[in-house]
């Protein structure tokens, strides 16, 4: 009985270990004191550096971050450019990593990043769970080359330009031309590589001149800023003080809203200001994304223009860059650009393009009404609003002197007739110019061959 006892005894003992030790594992693997996941690293897999600005590295971890250490490594020599270590529980780093000190190094010379993390878990036999990550650097500290090549002499408020440049950068990661420091326009790739165009705009809402530059900015940040000399030409504005009637507001800019997909305000007031503000805010962004959208993907070779003709017979009834003031029972309640010009002739009068070009937009275009805009080519495009009928599609091609559609009184009208545009890039500038061949001459086609002439080696 007694070895029946001792047996009994023995066996309830190791279960008892058994279960203790089964316990204490479960505890330790499901315990969040003992938690297995690495610290996360949040920085590139490749870096390119100036030397000049700090690189920045998060670092992550629910039990905290007990270390980190961060490296430079060029092969010739390790450098901690970083490491702190902490009591307290820190789950988020954000580091600023300052560049190392060295001698002199130039563009393309290659190093490595290496990142070390621990953090405050007891796994690992109470050391925590450990994480590196090596990342590739580029030392760059080169700035890109970034030349005028030719470009207009004059602009006017409202007005046009063309700048030829010459970029290059083995790590270039972008360039543009910008007007003011407010206004971006996209360079295309000109004849051969590394030598960009563009058309420019002074949008008419920027009142005062300030600078144009050419800005070239490389992979690791190093940018390259040139000027591009323009002389201004001042652009006389004519304001027009418009009385509305509560009719018109009931009868035309509610329906402009209506067709448009736009809630009508209750207020009478209400329904002008949202038509002539916001919608008109939201009609300009699509000219500006239909702009751009046409410019994907665009090598430039060469640029012919010919004048743009007036509506055959017509009259202007509105000019470009007039400063319109709407008045409702004596009182001002807004303001708005026109930008465009407006021509009318006999009602559901033929509209004839003046240069070959793919139409890009024919739509219902709030304000504008029933719109035609074509596309002749780096970033010019024409614009033909409050058309009654259209004879062409999106995607067609149509040659000078095709009738694309007639006038009408579509949109925000008190009549027949037709809005003409000029596009920049999405920019309304003045038409005027575009119809003035001597203009063409100067301002763009003289520019195009004197460039050409610098690219050609001739």
């Amino acid at each position: 009985m007694s070895y029946k006892k001792k047996g009994n005894s023995s066996g309830l003992i190791f279960g008892l270990l058994l279960i203790i030790i089964t316990a204490g594992v479960g505890f330790i693997y499901f315990s969040p004191a003992f938690e297995q996941n690495k610290p996360k690293i949040d920085v590139e897999d490749n870096i390119y550096w100036n030397l000049r600005s700090k690189l920045n590295i998060n670092i992550s971890d629910d039990s905290g971050i007990k270390y980190y250490r961060v490296t430079f490594q060029d092969g010739k020599r390790d450098i901690e450019l970083a490491q702190d270590s902490f009591t307290t529980i820190e789950k988020n780093i954000s580091l600023k990593i300052k560049p190392p000190k060295l001698d002199s190094f130039s563009k393309g010379i290659n190093a490595k990043l290496k990142i070390e993390v621990i953090d405050n878990s007891k796994w690992n036999l109470l050391e925590g769970n450990k994480a590196i990550k090596t990342v590739d650097i580029t030392i760059d500290t080169k700035k890109p080359i970034a030349n005028v090549l030719a470009n207009s002499r004059y602009i006017q408020r409202g007005g046009s330009a063309v700048v030829v440049v010459q970029v290059s950068d083995e790590n270039l990661k972008d360039k543009y031309i910008i007007f003011n420091n407010q206004k971006k326009f996209k360079l295309l790739p000109y004849k051969k590589e590394g030598y960009y165009v563009a058309l420019i705009a002074w949008p008419i809402d920027i009142e005062k001149f300030k600078r144009v530059n050419l800005i070239a900015i490389d992979k690791a940040n190093n940018k390259t800023i040139t000027k591009v000399p323009l002389y201004v030409q001042k652009k006389k504005i004519k304001v027009d003080n418009i009385k509305l009637s509560k009719d018109f507001i009931k009868n035309v800019s509610a329906l402009v809203l209506q067709q448009s997909d736009e809630a009508i305000p209750d207020k009478v007031e209400d329904i002008f200001i949202y038509s002539n503000k916001d919608l008109r805010a939201k009609n300009i962004k699509q000219l500006e994304e239909t702009a751009q959208k046409a410019m994907e993907n665009v090598t430039i070779d060469d640029f012919k223009i010919k004048r743009f003709r007036r509506l055959r017979g017509s009259k202007t009834v509105a000019g470009f860059a007039d400063r319109r003031h709407y008045y409702l029972d004596g009182k001002k309640i807004n303001e708005a650009w026109h930008l465009g010009l407006d021509m009318a002739s006999v009602r559901k009068a033929p509209i004839k393009v003046s240069n070959d070009g793919d139409v890009v937009f024919r739509d219902y275009l709030g304000l504008y009404g029933n719109t035609i805009i074509i596309d002749h080519g780096m970033g010019l495009l024409s614009l033909y609003a409050h058309t009654s009928s259209q004879k062409v599609d999106v995607g067609d091609h149509v040659e000078a002197k095709q009738t694309i559609g007639n006038t009408g009184a579509t949109g925000a009208v008190f009549g027949d007739h037709l809005h003409f545009g000029i596009l920049v890039q999405g920019v309304e500038v003045n038409p005027i110019e575009w119809m003035d061949s001597h203009w063409i001459k100067v301002r763009i086609t003289d520019v195009l061959k004197n460039a050409n002439k610098q690219i050609d080696g001739k």
